[in-house]
């Protein structure tokens, strides 16, 4: 699933192609189709992303909301847009450019108010300046539910996917199984610091990269994309810095990566 780096960069690129201008949108699968209708035509305000949420703002209408989920994408190009084909959920097209839209788990239209409440049921998005790490802090301080758990919770931070809870841990030297509660405030600031800086970096070069620069198989040049983590689907394999195997187990649904050496039992974090 997307997370929530790759949201905000969708909303920079839309904004940049059809922000403050007239969109036509169409539903060619016919699936959207009314909901297509309703913008059709409309300004294109503004765009933002809060967590894993991606917002269309059309002057006079409704909000756009798309959810891509597990297997939903867009697929961008300028010029004239190709001949529809397959799925295709929802086409948006500009005055030299075009998104296609397809497999969303969520793409309806919503109304000023429905967007508020959505926004008040995430947690702080640390892409997002009006993010509060404490707000997050509150719930996990307050919470027996362990770590790894709540950081995938989207009610406690939103935009954390599978990646960014695996390598933050393991950044942090965390036990993915301590409790909220055993967490102190001193170690969850520099992990939200740490948290900022990475999904910044995310939506700058389109992808997640977590190795410090003293981890890096090498000192120049792009990594490939299982070079680019510490512990991350790298279930097996030997840890990046002291050589254990790194272990694996599903944990709120999801596959669950750490080094037991380096985030032994009942590490409660570093402070730097």
């Amino acid at each position: 699933m997307p997370e929530g780096h790759t949201l905000h960069r969708l909303a920079r690129e839309q904004r940049r192609l059809f922000g403050g201008r007239a969109v036509r949108a169409s539903s060619p699968q016919g699936k959207f189709a009314e909901g297509a209708s309703a913008i059709d035509g409309r300004v294109l305000r503004r765009t933002e992303a809060n967590g894993k949420h991606l917002i269309h703002h059309y002057q006079g209408g409704p909000a756009l909301h798309v959810h891509l989920g597990l297997y939903g994408s867009f697929t961008t190009g300028t010029g004239l847009p190709p001949e529809p084909k397959g799925a295709l959920r929802l086409r948006l097209v500009g005055e030299n450019a075009w998104t296609d839209l397809r497999g969303a788990t969520i793409c309806e239209l919503i109304e000023p108010h429905e967007v508020a409440a959505l926004y008040a049921r995430l947690g702080p998005d640390p892409l997002r300046r009006d993010a509060d790490p404490m707000a997050a802090y509150r719930r996990i301080s307050r919470s027996r539910t362990v770590i790894a758990a709540l950081l995938m919770d989207q009610q406690v931070i939103a935009g954390i996917g599978n990646v960014y809870r695996a390598e933050l841990l393991y950044r942090h030297r965390l036990d993915p199984y301590l409790p909220g509660q055993a967490l102190s405030l001193g170690v969850w600031l520099q992990i939200w610091e740490d948290l900022v800086t990475l999904m910044r970096a995310g939506v700058r070069v389109g992808r997640i990269e977590t190795l410090r620069p003293q981890d890096r198989p090498r000192k120049r040049g792009p990594l490939a994309r299982d070079e680019a983590g510490y512990v991350y689907r790298r279930a097996g394999l030997p840890c990046r810095v002291c050589g254990t195997e790194v272990r694996t187990e599903v944990l709120v649904g999801r596959n669950l990566y750490w080094c037991p050496h380096c985030q032994p039992p009942g590490s409660a974090g570093l402070i730097s």
